[in-house]
């Protein structure tokens, strides 16, 4: 399926910061229309402005992607100036850690909302309009993306929430790829999965509604988790423009899995390995057992 980038219409949910923003600077290089959808009203004025300065024809709106009337609303205001999107990137995404039996319902719910029902929308809203436009032109081409994460595919302590809704979503876009083979040649598919790279997502909690979960109202393990995922993500050598690159080269080649640290994928393989064989849950810090032995060490001390 070859893909031409230039008049071409991109939804970027979470374009303000991370990959949906690093995403769209490659979209407004190639000569695409942008729609650029974010919870943050300053990051997103800030990337329509950057995407308007380098020529791009550009839709913002403020969105809460977990908010079924506001990503209707953003799928009508798409259909309307532009028409049929070709490339949707289900990106947006907040992240939460602690052990499992501290999480709220108010964190389910908000990490669900935002990684996993956000995902759900952009594919119910957006896939629809994109066969429409493919059953009514042979040569139209769309993809759609969706951002889950490595700890969909592996079960690291102190992060079961999140682990969750990104696992959801691997099984979600795995199923979507499927679903899309069974009724058209024209829309691909393709799972991000990446590991610890600088975006952001570790300073979440500065949008989540009412300002829950501030430090005063953490646990201790969810403290513990969130110092830990900050340095894991801020030390990332990856970049997300590097991981940007990477998802525009999977839609060029159709490739479905797209990995920001393939190393990491000898922890997956030691888990699949166990799921099959039946034995217990491997140790997700194989490959760095430090980062284990840390964790215990810090939830265990009085």
């Amino acid at each position: 399926m070859i893909l031409d980038f230039k008049g071409k219409t991109a939804v970027l949910t979470g374009a303000g910061s991370g990959f949906g923003l690093e995403c769209a600077r490659i979209g407004a290089a190639r000569g695409m229309n942008l729609v650029l959808a974010d919870v943050q009203q300053d990051a997103l004025d800030a990337a329509k402005a950057e995407m308007e300065a380098a020529g791009a024809q550009v839709l913002a709106r403020k969105v809460d992607v977990s908010d079924v009337a506001q990503m209707e609303a953003l799928a009508a205001a798409v259909k309307e100036r532009f028409g049929a999107p070709h490339f949707v990137f289900n990106n947006a995404g907040v992240g939460a850690g602690g052990l499992v039996w501290e999480n709220t319902v108010a964190d389910w719910n908000w990490v669900l909302g935002v990684d996993l029902m956000g995902v759900v929308h952009g594919i119910r809203l957006f896939v629809p309009m994109m066969l429409e436009a493919a059953a009514k032109d042979p040569s139209y081409r769309g993809h759609v993306t969706n951002t889950a994460s490595m700890a969909g595919l592996l079960t690291p302590p102190n992060m079961g929430i999140y682990n969750a809704a990104k696992a959801a979503v691997v099984s979600l876009t795995e199923t979507l790829y499927q679903d899309l083979r069974l009724v058209t040649d024209q829309v691909g598919a393709s799972l991000l999965c990446p590991y610890f790279v600088p975006t952001g997502i570790a300073a979440s909690e500065r949008n989540r509604p009412g300002g829950q979960g501030a430090a005063g109202q953490l646990t201790k393990s969810q403290l513990i988790g969130k110092a830990m995922s900050e340095k894991a993500v801020s030390s990332g050598k990856v970049s997300a423009a590097d991981v940007a690159q990477l998802v525009f080269h999977a839609m060029e080649t159709d490739q479905f899995y797209v990995y920001s640290h393939p190393k990491a994928l000898g922890n997956v393989r030691s888990r699949m390995e166990g799921i099959v064989a039946g034995t217990n849950p491997a140790d997700p810090f194989l490959e760095r057992p430090e980062i284990g032995d840390q964790l215990r060490v810090a939830l265990r001390a009085h």
